[in-house]
């Protein structure tokens, strides 16, 4: 359904465009540390789309903390950073590729400005982002709100640890999603849901024990053939980070790889 989705989309901007003329995308995308911008670059050389960077007239430049720290108070105080103009006209493009990275869960802040400043009425609008651990669903959530009159699609994302893995999946997503001709392997849909192994639990244990903010226990796992492996739907339970801490607050859903010869590691969580 998501495919036919995507290909409906494209094939309406197709219609929409003088003749046959295919749609005419660009990527626009904000990026602090060069990984976002690593994943715009790859979906640009893959398109051959137009590409260009969100530019603050204050960047954030100072270290991960202090960047924490004036986002913190720009949330408090309901201000959102101030862009330089694009040297893109939006109105020019069919389909805009929206690149960012997840803070506090959701789009940076500088995209919160360009989506106050920029007309996206009309566009087709494909979310793509990274992140430490997860927030791609609610990302693509809060900018298909803030966006009413665009067609607003699921999009891509990866964890900044696992870079080394984005060229592959971004050429994956383009060809499956019907904006890159080409072949690529099919995935069956994940498998019904069910209690957790021992076996199951201990690949969930390890893909997550690295990483200091998931503190959970996998209950049911649903799962899917993939190329080189098995990828895994866990549903886990938050559980309490040592004494005193507070109850659990949720169930959270970890997507995690489990390819041959390869540790396994999680690729996305779901709050």
């Amino acid at each position: 359904m998501k495919k036919l989705l995507y290909l409906a989309a494209i094939m309406a901007l197709a219609v929409s465009c003088s003749g046959s003329k295919a749609p005419k995308a660009l990527v626009l995308y904000y990026s602090q540390t060069s990984t976002t911008k690593a994943v715009a670059q790859q979906f640009s050389d893959l398109l051959g789309a137009d590409i260009e960077e969100i530019a603050l007239v204050k960047p954030y430049d100072g270290s991960y903390q202090e960047t924490i720290a004036r986002s913190n108070q720009e949330r408090s105080e309901g201000t959102l950073p101030e862009l330089r103009p694009l040297t893109h006209d939006i109105s020019s493009y069919d389909v805009i590729f929206l690149g960012y990275p997840i803070w506090f869960g959701t789009y940076a802040l500088p995209i919160a400005s360009l989506l106050e400043t920029v007309d996206f009425s009309g566009k087709t609008v494909v979310p793509f982002c990274t992140f430490g651990s997860g927030g791609l669903d609610v990302s693509c959530r809060d900018i298909k709100a803030k966006l009413p009159n665009a067609n607003v699609l699921p999009g891509y994302g990866v964890r900044s640890a696992r870079i080394d893995a984005m060229p592959a999946e971004v050429d994956r997503f383009l060809k499956e999603n019907g904006f890159l001709e080409g072949d690529y392997v099919k995935y069956d849909d994940f498998s019904a849901s069910h209690p957790v192994s021992e076996a199951e639990s201990a690949i969930f244990d390890a893909a997550v024990s690295t990483y200091p903010m998931i503190s959970a226990k996998a209950e049911a796992v649903a799962s899917r053939a993939v190329t080189g492996g098995t990828e895994y739907l866990f549903e886990a339970r938050d559980i309490p980070r040592g004494e005193g801490a507070a109850p659990a607050a949720s169930t959270i859903k970890v997507y995690v790889l489990d390819l041959d010869g390869q540790d396994p590691v999680f690729t996305q969580v779901l709050r």
